[in-house]
């Protein structure tokens, strides 16, 4: 299935109580024959509005930083664990989770990536478990690339604080820039070209 044919799927879900609060459905953005994909939590109140991931404050301090070490965003695919916004930005349920999932790895399979990164313990424990990886705590992976065997190919999962965290402490900006550095460093080796 293409990413488009995914996309009507989310458009048209109705597999979870989300779906009569939202504005819009948040499939993601970005280049379908992306070597990235970044995967975050679940829509805010921007995204919900626009129908697009990462356009709130998180967004711009996401694309500012992706910038800053050389990553131009519309290179990479964004999206999220869940589709639509739980209502007040709450932390999506395990029902929520488990109806969106599997869009979420028909378009990992779509898109065949080299990289998986994941912003936030949500996305990143999801994602590990996935790949049958361990997960610590968030502080203790951010920056710290795995390699992975699927049944097609090797990628490498490398979970990043998200941007929301550095927004409420300045102070962790710092290894949000490093975790973005060792992205660099994997997009420009030769494992990833």
């Amino acid at each position: 299935m293409n990413l488009n044919e995914i996309k009507n799927q989310i458009f048209n879900c109705t597999k979870c109580e989300l779906h009569k609060t939202r504005t819009n459905t948040v499939p993601g953005k970005g280049n379908y024959n992306a070597k990235v994909i970044v995967i975050g939590e679940a829509p805010g109140r921007f995204e919900d509005l626009q129908g697009e991931p990462f356009v709130g404050r998180g967004g711009n301090l996401l694309t500012k930083c992706l910038s800053e070490v050389g990553i131009n965003r519309e290179d990479v695919f964004i999206t999220n664990i869940v589709k639509c916004r739980p209502p007040e930005n709450r932390r999506p349920t395990k029902i929520e989770s488990k109806a969106c999932t599997p869009f979420l790895d028909m378009q990992i399979e779509a898109i065949n990536p080299k990289v998986i990164v994941t912003l936030g313990a949500v996305s990143g424990e999801y994602i590990s478990k996935k790949f049958n990886c361990t997960w610590t705590a968030m502080l203790k992976e951010n920056g710290k690339p795995k390699k992975v065997n699927t049944l097609t190919n090797q990628l490498i999962l490398l979970p990043i604080l998200h941007p929301a965290a550095v927004l409420r402490d300045p102070n962790k900006k710092g290894i949000f820039i490093s975790a973005l550095k060792t992205l660099l460093t994997l997009i420009q080796s030769e494992n990833i070209n």
